[in-house]
């Protein structure tokens, strides 16, 4: 049995500013007992440079898994860093996601057998990730309310993610109109319910690779429970270069098989079947 209670799964690609501040999120964690894989899809040496600077000198267990720059194959380096996962609860996020300092420990309070944790994120505009230094990480104000808006962030419904506490946090999570998901941004549930339908779908790229593998978990008898307003954290904004919308075509003819056909496994994940 692992050590771990948790393995954190944080997918990235040539961003090491923005996966700076979200390493500098997991080293303020009130749960210090997880593990960090990094599932580096193809990038430069930066990346790697900060990488190697963190595990010298962070209390952070870091296992950098990293494959060639061939295009968007994040599902593919998803299914490597599954494997060197150590803990038996994977929580799911991106390095672009800076995680409030109880992300962890609330992912593993609210998990719950047979079920998986499908949280969200507070996106935040372009000059506002930029501003974002260290000790706003650290003194957690990039978490509130007050100081985004001294920034110039313009209030909206979807603030109470970040103000929402007990029961309000239950309610909104109870009855938002937001289907609850494999969001791969945030999410969180049992590393043998990923292995049993055979990890990501290897075929597909950018658009709905996340919610087919949540599709496959649900015809496998997996339960999804909402939990975005309590599992916190703040999406950096970035743009999609890797947008294709022949891909995202593809993407939805392979989720509308898995719903049709109620597909459980996939042929073209973790293990490779003819």
């Amino acid at each position: 049995m692992s050590v771990y209670k948790a393995s954190v799964i944080i997918s990235t690609y040539n961003q090491p500013e923005w996966l700076e501040k979200v390493l500098w999120g997991y080293e303020l964690q009130t749960e210090s007992n997880f593990e960090v894989i990094i599932a580096d899809d193809g990038s430069g040496v930066s990346t790697q440079q900060l990488i190697t600077k963190f595990k010298e000198t962070s209390h952070l267990k870091i296992t950098h898994v990293w494959q060639e720059d061939d295009g968007f194959r994040k599902t593919k380096i998803l299914n490597k860093a599954i494997l060197k996962t150590t803990s038996d609860y994977l929580i799911f996020t991106d390095g672009d996601c800076i995680p409030r300092s109880d992300f962890v420990e609330t992912h593993l309070k609210l998990k719950t057998s047979n079920t998986f944790l499908s949280g969200g994120y507070f996106k935040l505009p372009e000059h506002i990730s930029n501003v974002i230094s260290k000790e706003d990480i650290v003194s957690q104000r990039c978490f509130q309310l007050e100081w985004l808006l001294n920034n110039g962030l313009k209030k909206s419904f979807k603030t109470n993610k970040l103000t929402a506490d007990g029961m309000k946090s239950w309610l909104l999570n109870t009855f938002t109109p937001t289907k609850a998901t494999f969001d791969g941004m945030n999410v969180s549930g049992w590393k043998q319910a990923i292995l049993d339908v055979n990890g990501f779908d290897e075929r597909m790229q950018y658009g709905g690779e996340d919610r087919e593998i949540g599709e496959r978990l649900v015809n496998n008898g997996i339960k999804f429970k909402q939990v975005r307003y309590s599992t916190i954290c703040v999406h950096l904004h970035h743009d999609r270069p890797y947008k294709n919308e022949e891909v995202i075509k593809f993407n939805k003819a392979i989720r509308k098989a898995t719903k049709t056909n109620k597909h459980k496994i996939t042929k073209f994940g973790i293990k490779k079947y003819k």
